[in-house]
């Protein structure tokens, strides 16, 4: 069963052949975040190695150039007059090819591919031609590909306009509670089982999953957490389990509406095009005691190192059950 949509993703062999391409331009979204959110990824990982003529953009920082800096809760979607300016500055017009990239500097802590799909979800609904190179950083070294340490030359000032509509992709509590009224709709949690039952920790005083969804690990969907998806087949098997590409609407969630965007974007791969992520997820959700959850009561989690966000945090494991 191939996807219905395979130009979501390029390999490397074809991001290779297309690096001089100037309608191709290639981001660079890898996080390393600290306890304040703040992103160290652009020294310690870009400024290190990275693909020729590629560009950072600082999708990890939770009120960084790609979110709203003044939004309650952190990785909020921007304006479009925010997100049209950030793409100018980039060199990235309406007819631009972007191929999103990532390395997993920790991990287990900062998988790259749940920081690309981020990137892409917000990108394509905004109206941005955009692929996830698949394999990430990591792929593009183990086949041989050059990296390097020099910095590109500045991109030319372009002229981005978003399209009507761009609002598809994102949903808020509203959303959520129309859709677990549906009889035809979805909302599905992409946390880990222990986070779905309630046994991990949670965002504040209650654990455990929205009253309702279904769920269906983004970690079951990955081979390698540098975007190494599972094989179209086993793909669709899960997504066909609950019968996901037949419901009319999709709303994916998870603690702060980054790991929510690699089951969105499998559903994209499919051809399934009514799909909202939950924008603030689980850290308002969870935070308001009049909207139901099914769990148990938790604790605030406080932080295992000096190096890790304080709540909401980032994930601690390989599962990605706080993410």
């Amino acid at each position: 069963m191939p996807f219905l949509h395979p130009e979501y993703l390029v390999e490397p062999e074809w991001l290779a052949a297309h690096l001089a391409d100037p309608l191709v331009r290639v981001l660079d979204v890898t996080a390393k975040l600290t306890a304040k959110f703040d992103n160290r990824a652009a020294a310690d990982c870009f400024g290190v190695a990275h693909i020729p003529g590629s560009r950072f953009l600082d999708v990890g920082a939770g009120r960084g150039e790609f979110h709203d800096p003044d939004a309650a809760l952190p990785w909020t979607w921007p304006s479009p007059e925010r997100f049209a300016a950030l793409m100018g500055s980039l060199g990235v017009d309406n007819d631009t090819h972007v191929v999103l990239v990532a390395a997993t500097p920790r991990p287990g802590v900062d998988a790259g591919t749940m920081w690309c799909t981020r990137a892409w979800w917000t990108m394509h609904h905004f109206g941005v031609r955009s692929s996830i190179l698949w394999g990430g950083l990591e792929r593009w070294q183990a086949e041989g590909w050059p990296l390097t340490a020099s910095p590109a030359a500045p991109a030319p000032l372009s002229t981005f306009v978003v399209p009507d509509g761009w609002q598809r992709g994102r949903a808020d509590r509203y959303d959520v509670q129309a859709a677990l009224q549906a009889g035809n709709a979805c909302v599905l949690d992409s946390l880990s089982a222990a986070s779905f039952r309630g046994d991990a920790p949670g965002y504040g005083p209650r654990a455990g999953h929205i009253t309702g969804a279904e769920h269906l690990s983004a970690t079951a969907l990955i081979e390698a957490e540098t975007a190494g998806f599972l094989p179209a087949d086993a793909l669709k098997a899960q997504l066909d389990e609950l019968g996901l590409l037949q419901q009319e609407r999709v709303v994916t969630y998870c603690g702060g509406a980054i790991a929510a965007t690699v089951t969105a974007f499998v559903l994209a791969l499919f051809g399934q095009d009514n799909v909202a992520v939950y924008d603030a997820s689980l850290m308002e959700w969870a935070a308001d005691e009049t909207l139901p959850m099914t769990g148990l009561p938790t604790t605030i989690m406080l932080p295992t190192t000096n190096t890790l966000p304080t709540l909401p945090t980032l994930p601690t494991s390989a599962e990605w059950t706080q993410s």
